[in-house]
């Protein structure tokens, strides 16, 4: 990898260095797993390690600082859909009402498919009447989290990030794009829903890339700077896409919004 590629992907030309167009939110959740948390995996002489979740390093807290925004960590080391509805979630107030946002990044997955190694699913495995009655696999649990977000915050713009392409060998590769695939489906069956698509639009990282932005297993936090800037990329693009799912995100959870009103031809 060329020391320019993090600056140029085929899709996004020019990471965007100020948060880009995802600063027209001014409260996000990051809903994820260790890469949503800055952790940071130390190894030590004797074999064992350590991991220790840095909020301040997370891609999040970097879109906060450089988009101006208020972004809350409901994230974890390890964390899985499974375990953040059985008990994180509740656990630590994150279906509260003072906590709602006006967008959710959604970052999940790796440790329910390559940690607990459960099935993927796929959309019918949502019981769109009563969440508690989705199929115990990944979508299930994943479109759980949305739709109990939807109850707090109805209007809220939800996107789901996939899984870059890492060299995890042909099988692991293979479910990371059929994870995707249950992504780009939940934005048909979900309103206001997109997709972060890091496995499409996201540089491999290669041997090189982890050389410059990996420690151990995780990410360094330059690593977690750059996150940053592809999420961020990823969402001004979604934005510009799709703009008219965008023009009333300021009114979002603010008295009298009413998604229903026409704009002015």
């Amino acid at each position: 990898m060329s020391n320019d590629t993090f600056l140029k992907t085929e899709v996004m030309d020019r990471l965007v260095d100020d948060g880009g167009l995802i600063s027209i939110f001014r409260t996000i959740a990051c809903v994820g797993d260790s890469l949503s948390s800055g952790e940071l995996e130390q190894l030590y002489s004797d074999g064992h390690r350590s991991y220790h979740d840095l909020y301040e390093y997370s891609w999040g807290q970097f879109i906060a600082r450089s988009a101006g925004c208020k972004v809350y960590n409901f994230s974890r080391g390890g964390m899985s859909a499974k375990w953040y509805i059985d008990t994180y979630a509740d656990e630590n107030g994150f279906w509260d009402k003072d906590k709602a946002c006006q967008a959710y990044v959604i970052a999940l997955g790796v440790n329910d498919m390559f940690g607990s190694n459960q099935e993927i699913g796929s959309v019918e495995d949502i019981d769109f009447n009563d969440y508690t009655k989705n199929k115990q696999t990944i979508a299930g649990y994943y479109a759980q989290i949305i739709q109990r977000y939807k109850q707090i915050s109805p209007d809220a713009r939800f996107f789901l990030v996939t899984m870059p392409k890492a060299g995890d060998g042909e099988a692991k590769e293979a479910q990371k794009v059929e994870f995707a695939k249950v992504m780009y489906d939940f934005a048909k069956v979900f309103t206001h829903t997109h997709v972060v698509d890091l496995n499409a639009y996201a540089p491999e990282y290669d041997e090189d890339f982890k050389r410059k932005f990996y420690f151990n297993n995780h990410l360094n936090p330059a690593g977690y700077y750059l996150t940053s800037r592809f999420i961020s990329s990823l969402i001004t693009r979604v934005i510009l896409e799709d703009p008219e799912d965008f023009y009333q995100v300021a009114l979002i959870d603010k008295k009298g919004y009413n998604h229903e009103i026409e704009e002015d031809k």
